[in-house]
C-alpha cells in the first residue's frame, strides 16, 4: 500500500494544533512521558526545529556536541521564553512541515508529531484512536529513525499488531495495539503493560520500565 505521507503528517500535525488548544493551562503544565518534560516543554521541543534553515539544524547539532539529547536541549532552551499561546501560534504555522522535519517524505513530521501527540495524550488520559493509515507509515519509519534506536530494542523479537496489518521482525513474539507497540519501539516507560508475548520480558527490560 502507497501512502501520502506529507499529507498524513498535515493532518496529524492538525489534529495535535486541535488537541493543544483543547488544553488547561493546568494541563500544559502537566508532566508528559518524556522523563522531567512537561506538556509545554514537549511541544517547545517539537516544534523547536520548524524555522531552522540546514545552517540553522547544523550550528544547532555542533553546539549539542552532534548528539540529539544536546541539540534538543538547546532547542527547549532556546524556547523557554514563550508561552502557551506563542506556542499555538508557531504550531498553525507548521502544519506543513518544514526544514529537517520534512526529510524523508515528511516521515519525520509524522513520526515526530504521532509520538508526541501520545507523550502528551497518555498522562493527561485523553486517548483517540489513530488511523490505520498514518499508524502503518509510522511504525514502519520507527524501525530506522536514528533518535529512537529501535534495532537494539527490537532485536530477537517479532512484533505483532492485533488491531491492524503489521509486523516486524524475527524470534519471540511481542503483540498488543498498533500504537502501544509504537510507544514501545519509541522506548517510553509503562507501555509494556498493554503488550503480551513470549517476548515481552525481554522487551520491558530493554525499555527499562
Amino acid at each position: 500500500m502507497k501512502f501520502d505521507v506529507s499529507a498524513l503528517a498535515e493532518a496529524e500535525r492538525a489534529d495535535f494544533a486541535a488537541l493543544l488548544k483543547s488544553l488547561t493551562l493546568q494541563q500544559w503544565q502537566a508532566p508528559s512521558l518524556c522523563a522531567g518534560w512537561t506538556v509545554r516543554d514537549v511541544v517547545a521541543h517539537m516544534l523547536s526545529y520548524e524555522e531552522l534553515g540546514p545552517v540553522g539544524v547544523m550550528r544547532r547539532f555542533v553546539r549539542g556536541r552532534l548528539r540529539f539529547s544536546g541539540a534538543n536541549a538547546i532547542g527547549l532552551a532556546e524556547c523557554a521564553a514563550q508561552d502557551p499561546q506563542q506556542l499555538l501560534d508557531l504550531c498553525d504555522r507548521s502544519i506543513c512541515p518544514r526544514g529537517l522535519t520534512a526529510a524523508f517524505g515528511s516521515r519525520i513530521a509524522l513520526l515526530d508529531t504521532m509520538i508526541h501527540q501520545q507523550d502528551i495524550r497518555r498522562p493527561l488520559r485523553m486517548p483517540r484512536d489513530i488511523p490505520d493509515v498514518r499508524l502503518v507509515p509510522a511504525l514502519n519509519f520507527a524501525r530506522f529513525a536514528p533518535p529512537l534506536h529501535v534495532r537494539s530494542r527490537i532485536r530477537g523479537l517479532r512484533l505483532i499488531a492485533t488491531d491492524l496489518a503489521w509486523t516486524v521482525g524475527r524470534g519471540r513474539e511481542v503483540y498488543g495495539r498498533g500504537e502501544a507497540l509504537l510507544m514501545a519501539l519509541a522506548g517510553r516507560h509503562g507501555v509494556t503493560d498493554e503488550l503480551d508475548g513470549p517476548g515481552l520480558a525481554l522487551l520491558h527490560d530493554r525499555i527499562g520500565g
